[in-house]
């Protein structure tokens, strides 16, 4: 699935919680995952950790129901896709 960056956020912390992170789920780390380079892992508000690239999380967006969608980027002029 398509991966994206919130302009909003900080360098490793997610401000994206709650019923956003409904909407905008936030990329989470499975057990035995390790980070390396220039991923990286945050800690969210709620314990859960996710994944970063750069230092900025990464989002899914719940209405891509395809791999390849990108339908959440640009959106509302805050979301866009993650490029390396």
């Amino acid at each position: 699935m398509t991966h994206y960056a919130f302009a909003k956020d900080g360098n490793n912390k997610s401000n994206r919680n709650g019923g956003c992170a409904a909407f905008w789920p936030p990329l989470k780390v499975q057990p035995g995952q390790v980070a390396m380079g220039v991923w990286s892992i945050v800690k969210r508000a709620d314990g859960s950790r996710q994944w970063a690239y750069d230092g900025m999380p990464l989002y899914i967006f719940s209405k891509d129901k395809k791999p390849g969608q990108a339908m959440g980027d640009g959106f509302k002029g805050v979301w866009h896709i993650a490029r390396p």
